[in-house]
């Protein structure tokens, strides 16, 4: 594996792969406050030219944290295809990127090959692509799943409906419920961050959104975001959900962090699965952002790009219904401004869709980040047009819970308007019988008027 390369006269030489798959990474202030960016353009550049002839079998041979010393390295390492792996291990980053761009690659093809390739694989040649690249290869993909309905088939555009209220009010929370719905907003999920991460709390969320699902013969899942342990001694106590969240990270440190661990994630697929009202097969919900790691001092020396690759092969082997990348989340000290949080939005979309993970994303922003509403729906669109399987659904954009900027429910219409995009067929039914889509899945008079459930 050669690490170096002279450019514009000068030879740029790399310590090791962990170097030179930072320094090729575009810039992020979370990677340039920890010294791990390149210092120049010209240097970035040197960087993607040696990545892009550094083989597979390079990346798989060289881990950047070792698996007899990282539990998430393992868990990539045993849940790669190896026959499939074998056939493609002789292939460069850089061909992998041009055989991902060619018209003649179908989507298929791309799914058929997806088991042997590697996080960090996925990562390199992410590194190597421009947003149109990223946009053109991710739209090609399609990673439709079954949890009670079904999300991410060609042609529909779903939505998480994120009905939370800053005091758990279940009253104030069905209100907002009910304001999204009449907009189209909650095929992907009903889900609420819970304030007070408590067993009892979370179980009367949960029970109130599937009395809500079956009073009105709502084909959709619900959720609780609360920390998957409490999740599970809630639905052990008789709560009815459709499928169990969790945040992920990169690391085994910051999943220490996060409280989970590859055996508890174990347990909670058993557990649904076991337990959970909806069929499936896919009844997992993870969340991902780049720079979770760093936050908390837990990327044991990788960037944040490739960290985020890390959390999606570890997703993988639990055949989620839904992951949610939220990388605007954190704020300045990981993606400074709005072209940043749109690269990284596309880079995630993309590294996500290729491991085979169906990717929801939240283009968001907190408010002491230098973004604007132009940035985020500049993000949202390019996204929905790489084929996003889903977006947040947020009153008027703006979570009074957790403090950021969001898609609103206004966004969901309009979006799906713009694409000419239905809800999930089943939904997409549902909103028709209660007349508030016409049969072009566009908003009738009636939608808006929450009322109506009241």
């Amino acid at each position: 594996m050669i690490l170096k390369t002279k450019l514009a006269g000068q030879v740029y030489a790399f310590k090791n792969l962990t170097d030179v798959m930072a320094k090729a990474n575009d810039e992020k202030s979370g990677d340039v406050l920890l010294d791990r960016a390149a210092k120049t353009v010209t240097e970035r550049t040197a960087a993607k030219i040696v990545l892009s002839r550094v083989t597979l079998a390079d990346i798989y041979e060289n881990p950047l944290l070792a698996p007899e010393k990282d539990e998430v390295s393992r868990v990539l390492k045993e849940d790669l295809s190896q026959g499939i792996y074998a056939k493609i291990k002789s292939w460069t980053v850089g061909e992998l990127r041009d055989w991902l761009l060619k018209n003649e690659t179908r989507g298929e093809d791309i799914v058929r090959v997806s088991r042997g390739i590697e996080a960090e694989a996925a990562a390199a040649v992410t590194k190597l692509m421009t947003a149109m690249d990223l946009v053109t290869a991710a739209s090609k993909i399609s990673v439709p799943t079954t949890c009670a309905t079904t999300i991410g088939l060609p042609g529909t555009l779903s939505y998480r409906n994120q009905p939370n209220h800053p005091a758990d009010d279940l009253e104030g929370i069905k209100a907002s419920l009910c304001e999204g719905l009449s907009y189209g907003s909650g095929d992907a999920v009903l889900g609420v961050n819970p304030v007070e991460d408590t067993v009892d709390n979370t179980l009367a969320i949960m029970n109130m959104l599937h009395d809500f699902m079956d009073k009105w013969e709502l084909p959709t899942q619900n959720c609780v975001l609360a920390h998957v342990t409490t999740q599970m001694k809630a639905v052990e106590k008789g709560a009815r959900v459709c499928c169990l969240f969790q945040s992920l990270a990169g690391t085994q440190p910051a999943n220490d962090g996060f409280g989970v661990t590859a055996a508890i994630l174990d347990e909670a697929y058993d557990c649904i699965h076991r337990f959970g009202t909806a069929p499936g097969p896919n009844l997992l919900y993870f969340e991902t952002g780049q720079g979770s790691e760093q936050s908390i001092d837990a990327d044991c020396g990788v960037d944040l790009m490739t960290l985020e690759a890390r959390c999606y092969g570890l997703a993988r082997k639990y055949r989620p219904f839904m992951l949610n990348n939220v990388s605007g989340f954190i704020g300045p000290e990981t993606l400074y401004d709005g072209r940043q949080i749109i690269r990284a939005s596309l880079e995630d979309h993309f590294m996500g869709k290729l491991l085979g993970i169906p990717m929801g994303m939240a283009p968001c922003y907190t408010n002491h980040t230098k973004i604007n509403q132009d940035d985020q729906e500049m993000a949202t669109m390019l996204l929905a047009m790489a084929g996003a399987n889903y977006f947040m659904g947020v009153p008027v954009g703006d979570d009074v819970m957790l403090a950021y900027q969001d898609t609103s429910f206004h966004d969901d219409a309009g979006l799906r308007e713009l694409l000419g995009r239905t809800p999930a067929p089943e939904f997409f039914a549902w909103m028709r019988k209660l007349d508030l889509m016409d049969e072009r899945g566009r908003l009738t008079a009636r939608a808006g008027d929450a009322s109506i459930f009241y």
